[in-house]
């Protein structure tokens, strides 16, 4: 997971180029079609029994598969592109670390479904809460027009996280991968048709940026999460993936030159310490109750 929070961290530089060349539905359209046919070739190549959950006619089969990833793809559609369009209007680090946003309201949800969150997952989770609110609001307690669209899409990719963690058990999360990444990149791309001017200069241009968003960020990453939510909680699971804010700012400064100041800086080490925390605490406390039966 942490893995995939560094693609998707870097790829906020890529999202942002991409503007430069193709509108944000049509490079968000473009980019999750190349990643569905990289989890096409995955499953030709490596696990091509999953196939046969299309065949399925029994709870679980393929019905419920293509409702699910249906429903994941809109979900993940509307989030992405909320993301893409704010882009335009702020840096590509307040983008990355508002995104991650989800740290703190994938556990409120849980709460609403009556998950149970241990105390890391919620220290870890307001820690990183408050170093985004240092790297994104200034002393002058303002935000970036961008910075709402931002936060529109974190809460509605809260939503996917919570669906991914349900849906993920129920079936062969490659297949779920695939048809979650089609009929995303479909509706995107039909939106792009309708309301973007196209052209194949333009694509052509856009074409790094797709490649990269495509194959990584949506191809591997993406595919990172719908296997590791089979195994892990969701509350846990966001705050790991919330990590991709602190890449973004890092790839922002790298790549774009975007600086940031010590008050940002700040705010990336609060994020680092709840990832920390999140992951730290729970396995002490267990090490700590087993000790008296130990000894």
């Amino acid at each position: 997971m942490l893995i995939a929070a560094m693609i998707w961290g870097s790829a906020f530089v890529a999202q942002r180029l991409s503007l430069d060349a193709i509108g944000p539905f049509m490079f968000t359209g473009l980019r999750f079609l190349l990643g569905a046919l990289v989890v096409l070739t995955m499953i030709v190549c490596v696990r091509r029994s999953a196939l046969a959950e299309l065949t399925r006619r029994e709870p679980g089969g393929a019905r419920e598969l293509l409702g699910a990833g249906a429903l994941l793809g809109i979900v993940l559609a509307v989030s992405i592109s909320l993301q893409q369009i704010g882009l335009q209007y702020t840096k590509v680090a307040n983008a990355g670390f508002i995104s991650s946003l989800y740290v703190v309201i994938v556990p409120l949800l849980g709460v609403l479904f009556r998950h149970r969150t241990n105390l890391g997952t919620w220290l870890g989770a307001v820690l990183a809460a408050v170093g985004m609110y240092f790297l994104s609001v200034d002393e002058h307690f303002s935000m970036l027009y961008g910075d709402w669209y931002q936060l529109a899409g974190a809460l509605v990719i809260a939503v996917q996280m919570m669906l991914v963690g349900r849906f993920a058990a129920r079936h062969d999360t490659l297949m779920l991968a695939l048809v979650q990444f089609v009929i995303c990149g479909l509706v995107c791309l039909v939106v792009g048709l309708a309301v973007e001017p196209v052209s194949v200069a333009m694509i052509a241009r856009a074409a790094p940026t797709i490649a990269y968003g495509g194959a990584l960020s949506v191809g591997i990453a993406y595919t990172i999460q719908v296997v590791a939510q089979k195994y892990a909680a969701p509350s846990h699971a966001a705050v790991i993936f919330s990590m991709e804010g602190v890449f973004a700012a890092f790839a922002g400064w790298l790549v774009l030159g975007e600086t940031l100041t010590a008050r940002a800086l700040f705010g990336c080490a609060l994020m680092l310490a709840g990832l920390i925390v999140c992951q730290v605490l729970p396995g002490w406390r267990r090490s700590r109750e087993r000790l008296p039966h130990a000894l």
